[in-house]
Parts: C-alpha cells; sequence; structure tokens
C-alpha cells in the first residue's frame, strides 16, 4: 500500500499535511509520534473515514481513497479502531460475525470464527456474554478478532495498546507479531514508540501531521532525535 501526498482537514484545519509512506507487504510498519501528531487522521484516511482533499492511498497499484469504508474492507483493509469500539450490547460471537458483515461463505465464516477463538481462548470462554461487560483487553482481542473475520490481507491498527496494563500491552503485540508470521502484513498507529519499534520491521515517525524520519525500526531506535524525543533515552 502506498499513501502519497496525502492532505487531510478536518474543516479548515489542515490535519495531515503532504504525507507520503509505503507499507510493504508482509511487514509490519509502525506509526508513531505524540498526541496529536496526526497518526489516527493518517489511519482513518486509509481506511476511508476520512477522505483527503488532495493526494490518494493505493492498494495494489490501484486508488482507493476515493471509496467508501466498506468497499475498502472488500478489498482487503481490516481496521482495528481506536478504543477498540465494540458494539457493548452484542455478543462476543455476534460480534465476530458483525466482522463478516460482507462475505456470504457461511462454512469459511465459521472456520475463520473458530480460528479467532483458537487464536484468542478468553473469547471462546465468553462468546455469549455482551461485549460491553468485557475487559478493555478482552475488547481489544475481540475488536482483533472483528477485522481479522473480514480475511484482510492488511490490517491497520490504531493505537492497539491504549489504556491497558502493561501485562496486557505485552499480550497484544506478541499477538500482532503471531498475526504477521502467519503471513498478514499490519499497519500500526503507536504513542508506544518503545513497544513498537521492537515488533517492527519498519517505522515512520509523524510531528505536527508530517512525516519526520521514515526508516528501519533499528535505524530509528538508533537515531538520537528519535531515542531523545519518543524513546526516552537523554
Amino acid at each position: 500500500m502506498m499513501v502519497e501526498a496525502v492532505h487531510t482537514y478536518y474543516d479548515n484545519v489542515h490535519a495531515v499535511k503532504g504525507i507520503s509512506f509505503e507499507v510493504r507487504r508482509g511487514e509490519i510498519t509502525a506509526l508513531i509520534g505524540a498526541n496529536g501528531a496526526g497518526k489516527s487522521t493518517s489511519i482513518k484516511t486509509i481506511c476511508g473515514l476520512l477522505r483527503p482533499r488532495s493526494g490518494g492511498v493505493y492498494l495494489e497499484g490501484s486508488p482507493i481513497h476515493k471509496l467508501p469504508p466498506e468497499r475498502i474492507v472488500r478489498l482487503g483493509i481490516g481496521y482495528v479502531p481506536e478504543g477498540r469500539r465494540v458494539f457493548p450490547l452484542l455478543t462476543v460471537d455476534e460480534n465476530l460475525a458483525m466482522g463478516a458483515f460482507h462475505r456470504r461463505d457461511s462454512a469459511g465464516i465459521a472456520r475463520d470464527k473458530a480460528g479467532v477463538y483458537e487464536t484468542f481462548p478468553k473469547l471462546m470462554d465468553r462468546r455469549k456474554q455482551l461485549a460491553g461487560a468485557l475487559s478493555g483487553g478482552e475488547q481489544q482481542m475481540l475488536a482483533i478478532g472483528r477485522a481479522l473475520m473480514s480475511r484482510p490481507s492488511l490490517l491497520v491498527m490504531d493505537e492497539p495498546s491504549l489504556g491497558l496494563a502493561p501485562l496486557l500491552v505485552r499480550q497484544v503485540f506478541e499477538i500482532i507479531v503471531g498475526l504477521n508470521e502467519q503471513g498478514l502484513t499490519i499497519l500500526l498507529s503507536e504513542q508506544n514508540a518503545r513497544s513498537a519499534l521492537k515488533i517492527a520491521h519498519r517505522g515512520i515517525v509523524m510531528e505536527t501531521g508530517k512525516v519526520r524520519f521514515a526508516d528501519t525500526s533499528k535505524a530509528l531506535r538508533e537515531n538520537p532525535v528519535v531515542q531523545r524525543a519518543y524513546l526516552g533515552f537523554a
């Protein structure tokens, strides 16, 4: 996937200012930066929730930035929103079914649901419970599982560690690595830069709506500016 010279606004607020970057097939790409840097706006633009005023988003060379979100899901981009955004009055099982809203292959849906429960055994135990009664960590697992039900080739995740205890943060990042090892390409927006760059192949650093750095994760971890600003090094 390519993002090319994208400018996105909220009314007259210029939130994303000409960003360009690539998400390479088979890799984890981490989008890092402070709160307000434009990470979530970039993610929402990719997923069709916001439309860029100029520039474009391209999947396999084809433009997708003028398509509605449901069409983008059908093309293979799964979305895990910031704050989980599960359907609180639906059960875990019903939330997973919602993730497959565009599919008609009932046998395949059943197999994929079983795969989600295998990946997240806690969800299997709670499959008949209302999603609103789950813990924050369980809701994050459900949000990931719901996105996987669309059979994405690219999983886009917005702040998956937000509000989670440190142990759960580690578990979520382990899950992300495991999904990538199964062949899933992942774009990960994260304020937790240290953890994100530890698991990512490449990273993009955003500041005030612009891309400041784009490099391998190793190079970014060794970059003194990134170390001081985002990794807590003096």
